[in-house]
């Protein structure tokens, strides 16, 4: 179990639990359920790099602690 950071620098700073093989679409769903906001809307990035939702956290080397930046399409 890890504990990722997501920041969408309007206010929103939110700290999710998750297991490092869940995909970024599993993990936006998370995200989801606590902002209150829908999954899809959601984008995650790490300086320039969007993740895709297919890909598990641990292929992007997301550990405990990472913080993210989230966007809203």
């Amino acid at each position: 179990m890890i504990e990722v950071i997501c920041n969408d620098r309007l206010g929103k700073k939110v700290r999710v639990k998750c297991e490092p093989n869940d995909t970024i679409g599993d993990f936006k769903r998370l995200v989801a359920a606590q902002i209150g906001t829908s999954a899809e809307k959601i984008v995650l990035k790490k300086w320039y790099n969007t993740f895709k939702d297919h890909i598990t956290l641990a292929d992007y080397e997301i550990s405990n602690g990472t913080s993210l930046e989230m966007y809203y399409s």
